[in-house]
Protein backbone atom coordinates (compact mmCIF):
# COMPACT_ATOMS: atom_id res chain seq x y z
CA UNK A 1 0.00 0.00 0.00
CA UNK A 2 1.01 3.48 -1.10
CA UNK A 3 1.60 6.13 1.67
CA UNK A 4 -0.88 8.19 -0.36
CA UNK A 5 -4.37 6.83 1.78
CA UNK A 6 -2.45 5.47 4.74
CA UNK A 7 -3.83 7.02 7.61
CA UNK A 8 -7.10 8.31 5.74
CA UNK A 9 -8.50 4.73 5.64
CA UNK A 10 -8.25 2.53 8.12
CA UNK A 11 -5.70 -0.61 7.74
CA UNK A 12 -8.21 -3.41 8.51
CA UNK A 13 -10.27 -1.86 5.16
CA UNK A 14 -6.58 -2.22 3.29
CA UNK A 15 -6.08 -5.16 4.45
CA UNK A 16 -9.45 -6.55 3.25
CA UNK A 17 -9.04 -4.29 -0.17
CA UNK A 18 -5.31 -6.25 -0.59
CA UNK A 19 -7.32 -9.79 0.26
CA UNK A 20 -9.72 -9.13 -2.49
CA UNK A 21 -7.01 -7.83 -4.83
CA UNK A 22 -5.12 -11.00 -4.54
CA UNK A 23 -8.48 -13.75 -4.91
CA UNK A 24 -9.17 -12.05 -8.45
CA UNK A 25 -5.70 -12.08 -9.06
CA UNK A 26 -5.51 -15.30 -8.94
CA UNK A 27 -8.78 -15.96 -10.31
CA UNK A 28 -7.28 -13.95 -13.49
CA UNK A 29 -10.64 -11.35 -13.43
CA UNK A 30 -10.81 -7.93 -13.11
CA UNK A 31 -12.46 -5.33 -11.06
CA UNK A 32 -14.69 -2.51 -11.62
CA UNK A 33 -16.47 0.32 -9.60
CA UNK A 34 -19.72 2.09 -10.02
CA UNK A 35 -19.52 4.51 -7.11
CA UNK A 36 -21.74 7.21 -6.01
CA UNK A 37 -22.10 8.50 -2.20
CA UNK A 38 -18.48 7.21 -1.93
CA UNK A 39 -17.16 9.71 -4.33
CA UNK A 40 -14.45 7.35 -5.99
CA UNK A 41 -12.83 6.15 -2.79
CA UNK A 42 -13.08 3.02 -3.04
CA UNK A 43 -11.67 2.90 -6.55
CA UNK A 44 -8.56 5.11 -5.65
CA UNK A 45 -8.39 2.52 -2.57
CA UNK A 46 -8.28 -0.35 -5.10
CA UNK A 47 -5.62 1.07 -7.20
CA UNK A 48 -2.95 2.38 -4.29
CA UNK A 49 -2.24 -1.17 -4.00
CA UNK A 50 1.22 -2.24 -5.40
CA UNK A 51 0.95 -5.38 -7.96
CA UNK A 52 -2.64 -5.58 -8.77
CA UNK A 53 -2.56 -2.71 -12.14
CA UNK A 54 -4.07 -5.46 -14.28
CA UNK A 55 -7.01 -6.36 -11.70
CA UNK A 56 -8.81 -3.26 -11.55
CA UNK A 57 -10.30 -1.85 -14.98
CA UNK A 58 -11.93 1.21 -14.10
CA UNK A 59 -14.18 3.25 -11.33
CA UNK A 60 -17.26 4.99 -12.25
CA UNK A 61 -18.24 8.19 -10.18
CA UNK A 62 -21.60 9.27 -10.56
CA UNK A 63 -22.85 11.40 -8.30
CA UNK A 64 -25.30 13.43 -9.51
CA UNK A 65 -28.84 12.05 -10.38
CA UNK A 66 -27.47 12.82 -14.37
CA UNK A 67 -24.39 11.19 -14.00
CA UNK A 68 -25.86 8.20 -13.33
CA UNK A 69 -28.04 8.43 -16.52
CA UNK A 70 -24.76 9.88 -18.53
CA UNK A 71 -22.26 7.57 -17.60
CA UNK A 72 -24.43 4.21 -17.00
CA UNK A 73 -26.75 4.26 -18.83
CA UNK A 74 -29.78 4.29 -16.47
CA UNK A 75 -32.90 5.57 -17.58
CA UNK A 76 -33.70 8.58 -15.91
CA UNK A 77 -37.43 7.59 -15.28
CA UNK A 78 -36.14 4.86 -12.70
CA UNK A 79 -34.11 7.13 -10.73
CA UNK A 80 -36.79 9.32 -10.78
CA UNK A 81 -39.16 6.81 -9.93
CA UNK A 82 -37.45 4.28 -7.56
CA UNK A 83 -34.80 7.42 -6.04
CA UNK A 84 -31.11 7.17 -6.38
CA UNK A 85 -30.51 5.38 -3.43
CA UNK A 86 -32.68 2.27 -3.91
CA UNK A 87 -32.03 -1.64 -4.83
CA UNK A 88 -33.43 -0.64 -8.60
CA UNK A 89 -30.50 1.93 -9.21
CA UNK A 90 -27.88 0.22 -7.47
CA UNK A 91 -28.57 -3.28 -9.43
CA UNK A 92 -28.81 -0.52 -12.81
CA UNK A 93 -25.49 0.74 -11.73
CA UNK A 94 -23.57 -2.41 -11.37
CA UNK A 95 -25.23 -3.50 -15.03
CA UNK A 96 -24.11 -0.61 -16.65
CA UNK A 97 -20.48 -0.25 -15.29
CA UNK A 98 -20.49 -4.10 -16.14
CA UNK A 99 -21.58 -3.20 -19.92
CA UNK A 100 -19.35 -0.29 -20.28
CA UNK A 101 -16.02 -1.71 -18.56
CA UNK A 102 -13.22 -4.81 -19.57
CA UNK A 103 -14.63 -6.09 -15.93
CA UNK A 104 -15.98 -9.21 -14.83
CA UNK A 105 -17.08 -8.08 -11.48
CA UNK A 106 -18.67 -4.87 -11.22
CA UNK A 107 -19.76 -3.23 -7.25
CA UNK A 108 -21.86 -0.18 -7.20
CA UNK A 109 -22.76 1.67 -4.01
CA UNK A 110 -25.23 4.67 -3.77
CA UNK A 111 -26.40 6.11 -0.49
CA UNK A 112 -26.70 8.80 1.83
CA UNK A 113 -23.84 9.95 3.74
CA UNK A 114 -25.19 12.34 5.55
CA UNK A 115 -26.37 14.62 6.39
CA UNK A 116 -29.67 13.50 4.65
CA UNK A 117 -32.25 15.68 3.19
CA UNK A 118 -35.66 15.85 4.79
CA UNK A 119 -36.88 12.40 3.24
CA UNK A 120 -33.31 10.80 3.63
CA UNK A 121 -32.36 8.06 5.93
CA UNK A 122 -28.77 9.33 6.69
CA UNK A 123 -26.42 6.30 6.96
CA UNK A 124 -29.00 4.20 3.95
CA UNK A 125 -27.12 2.62 1.31
CA UNK A 126 -27.01 0.02 -1.25
CA UNK A 127 -25.16 -2.15 -2.99
CA UNK A 128 -24.99 -4.33 -5.89
CA UNK A 129 -22.69 -6.84 -7.78
CA UNK A 130 -22.99 -7.68 -11.19
CA UNK A 131 -20.69 -10.43 -12.65
CA UNK A 132 -20.07 -11.59 -16.12
CA UNK A 133 -20.98 -15.23 -15.13
CA UNK A 134 -24.47 -13.36 -14.83
CA UNK A 135 -24.55 -13.76 -11.04
CA UNK A 136 -26.10 -10.88 -9.41
CA UNK A 137 -26.10 -9.72 -5.33
CA UNK A 138 -28.06 -7.22 -3.53
CA UNK A 139 -27.23 -5.31 -0.14
CA UNK A 140 -28.89 -2.73 1.95
CA UNK A 141 -27.53 -1.24 4.97
CA UNK A 142 -28.33 0.92 7.45
CA UNK A 143 -25.57 2.74 9.20
CA UNK A 144 -27.41 5.13 10.94
CA UNK A 145 -25.79 8.56 11.61
CA UNK A 146 -21.98 8.09 11.80
CA UNK A 147 -21.33 11.22 9.57
CA UNK A 148 -20.38 11.38 6.48
CA UNK A 149 -16.79 9.66 6.71
CA UNK A 150 -18.35 6.88 8.75
CA UNK A 151 -20.37 5.92 6.16
CA UNK A 152 -18.23 6.41 3.79
CA UNK A 153 -15.87 3.85 5.51
CA UNK A 154 -18.36 1.98 6.19
CA UNK A 155 -19.82 1.33 2.62
CA UNK A 156 -16.00 0.68 1.85
CA UNK A 157 -15.77 -2.22 4.04
CA UNK A 158 -19.43 -3.67 2.83
CA UNK A 159 -18.38 -3.44 -0.84
CA UNK A 160 -15.30 -5.09 -0.45
CA UNK A 161 -17.34 -8.04 1.41
CA UNK A 162 -19.56 -7.83 -1.83
CA UNK A 163 -16.52 -8.41 -4.11
CA UNK A 164 -15.25 -11.05 -1.99
CA UNK A 165 -18.66 -13.32 -1.71
CA UNK A 166 -18.84 -12.92 -5.42
CA UNK A 167 -15.49 -13.90 -6.20
CA UNK A 168 -16.28 -17.01 -3.75
CA UNK A 169 -19.26 -18.10 -5.68
CA UNK A 170 -17.48 -18.87 -8.32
Amino acid sequence: MDEELEGAIPRHIIKQAEQVLEKAKSARVMLATAESCTGGMLAALLTDVHGYGRVFDRGFVSYSDQAKCDLLGIERKMVDDCGAVSQQVAEAMAEGALDRSQADYVVSITGFAGPGGEDDEEGLVHFALACKNGHRFHREEHFGEIGRDGVRIAAMKTALDLLDEGLCAD
